[in-house]
């Protein structure tokens, strides 16, 4: 038995018990939305993929309500685009051989909830404590979350309600890896030395795949399945100035893995400081050339 709250909505695409197929998982994603995992996460997911011994487990946060409408879905209700985008995020997880696909079903405000009233509070704790039994069962070793620069507030608020849960386990339970990821705001501008690079050149066939799943989202004309293609496309080539381009893909990822062991570690100030040393980067070129 998973205690989830009573939207939650677990499936394991092979059938396995549902405690078993937590259990198994080596590699986890957690994102805001339906989609959110197949663009941010595909590391993890081709780590495992065909692999005996690693697992990724994903888990999406949102209940998909409030999506965009537009082509063929723009007469859809908002109940109608929900269950489609569980359906859809249940598919991908079927062609990616998840070990399991947790959708919890809290609307964005619970998941931004910043906890200025006792009803917001409510929903960012219910948040958190089923990211902890899921964190809790998996015990996975690394842990891919929207990184903390993100421009889109719901990604940001499941970052931070996701590390919260990690800070909740015993140290020794904690992931060993935690990345931020790229959805929507690229990672280019890191200071190089800051980057964590994660290649994702293998399998071109699989990622096109998952990405065309969403067909909620793309038919109104966000191709997001191209876009996400183009990025790691260009992260390979704009990576280094001066060398050849090792892989054909890249995603770049913010490491969180300090903020994950270190529960003294302030978030605001730690993504931040990315900034500021990006700032002093840039200045310290100027300075050599004016």
């Amino acid at each position: 038995m998973i205690p989830l709250n009573p939207q939650a909505r677990l499936m394991v695409p092979d059938g396995m018990d549902g405690p078993a197929a937590l259990r198994r998982t080596t590699h986890l994603g957690i994102g805001a939305h339906q989609d959110d995992l197949e663009f941010m996460a595909f590391h993890g997911i081709l780590a495992c993929y065909d692999s005996a011994d690693r697992w990724f487990g994903g888990v999406t946060v949102t209940d998909g309500r409030s999506s965009s409408r537009a082509g063929p879905f723009k007469d859809w209700t908002d109940a109608q685009i929900a269950a489609e985008r569980i359906r859809e995020q249940e598919a991908a997880a079927v062609i990616g051989q998840y070990a399991f696909m947790a959708q919890l079903g809290f609307d964005s405000a619970a998941v931004r909830a910043a906890g200025q009233s006792a009803v917001r509070a409510a929903g960012q704790s219910a948040v958190r404590d089923d990211l902890r039994h899921l964190l809790e069962m998996a015990r996975p070793e690394t842990v891919y979350l929207h990184n903390l620069a993100d421009k889109h507030d719901t990604h940001v608020g499941c970052a931070l309600r996701s590390l919260e849960a990690i800070r909740q386990l015993p140290k020794a339970d904690r992931p060993q890896r935690v990345y931020g990821c790229e959805v929507w705001r690229d990672l280019d501008w890191l200071v190089d030395n800051e980057k964590s690079t994660l290649p994702v050149s293998a399998r071109p066939e699989l990622a096109r795949a998952l990405n065309e799943v969403f067909a909620t989202q793309i038919a109104g004309g966000k191709r997001y399945d191209l876009a996400v293609l183009g990025r790691r496309a260009a992260n390979a080539t704009f990576g280094h100035a001066h060398a050849s381009d090792q892989e054909t893909a890249v995603q770049w990822a913010m490491d969180l893995t300090p903020l994950a062991l270190d529960d003294d570690l302030d978030p605001l100030a730690y993504a931040t400081g990315f900034i500021d040393r990006l700032k002093a980067d840039v200045a310290a070129r100027l300075r050599r050339f004016l």
